[in-house]
């Protein structure tokens, strides 16, 4: 099996190299990966300047994939469409440091990688380690717990563009539960912004660290992770509101 491996940690994120290192159990894994940090870029692409790429290397010098100067999507396609020799099976995009369930998907750059390999008609599959301490994080007992998940999931011969997001429970709360497959959590996040004044007089904001759901709705995947079980959703790239859009047809809308 071909895997081709991303993030948007970067490429020398300690969260990709263990997941690397347990895909490899799995199939040869190609790294295409943002040079840098691309954290909550979304789905954003490269258009007005170009995309650097270099060759990098693994910690036994052995080639590994490629560092591209751009975002996660960017990676995906530049992957898909000029570097790889033969396309992947699954498009793997993690180990993310940091949680992405709820409405985090929509800032979530690795998700996005996700998205981008479902464009391509890929199986693709996020993964993300939540933390709730500012402390090193696990992240090869995690992998593992990642790798088990994904080959579960691709023993079900999914249909091309299949898209999943895997969030596992910080280890710190103990051991895992179990895996529980359930919807994205709507409900809203509170969010702050740290007012501050430069030398200069000048007003500017800092986000706040703290961007937390006080009222998940139960049985999703933000609820159910706070539980301590590793959570499987499966996603769609088609926002249509279609109950809305059957209203809208009795609209009649005219100039």
């Amino acid at each position: 099996m071909r895997i081709l491996l991303t993030n948007d940690d970067g490429v020398y994120a300690p969260g990709l190299r263990a997941l690397r290192s347990e895909l490899k159990k799995l199939g040869d894994v190609t790294v295409v990966a943002p040079a840098g940090e691309q954290s909550a870029v979304g789905h954003s692409i490269t258009l007005l300047t170009p995309l650097l790429v270099q060759e990098v290397l693994d910690e036994n010098q052995q080639p590994m994939g490629f560092a591209v100067e751009g975002r996660p999507a960017d990676c995906v396609k530049l992957a898909l469409l000029e570097l790889l020799k033969e396309p992947p099976d699954v498009v793997v995009s993690g180990l993310n440091a940091g949680s992405n369930a709820g409405i985090n998907v929509l800032y979530s750059g690795t998700v996005a990688a996700a998205i981008e390999g479902a464009f391509f008609q890929k199986t693709s599959i996020a993964v993300s380690l939540e933390y709730t301490k500012p402390k090193p994080l696990d992240f090869p007992k995690a992998a593992g717990y990642a790798r088990r998940v994904i080959e579960q999931i691709l023993e079900q011969n999914q249909q091309p563009g299949a898209l999943f997001n895997v969030n596992i429970p910080s280890l710190e709360k103990g051991a895992v539960r179990g895996i529980r497959v359930v919807p994205q959590n709507v409900a809203p996040y509170t969010e702050t912004y740290d007012r501050r004044v430069d030398p200069r007089g000048r007003v500017y904001f800092w986000s706040g660290p703290d961007f937390g759901c006080p009222e998940p709705h139960p049985d999703t995947d933000v609820m159910a992770l706070g539980e301590g079980f590793i959570t499987v959703t499966p996603l769609q790239f088609n926002l249509t509101h279609t109950p809305l859009l059957d209203r809208m047809r009795a609209w009649k809308l005219d100039l």
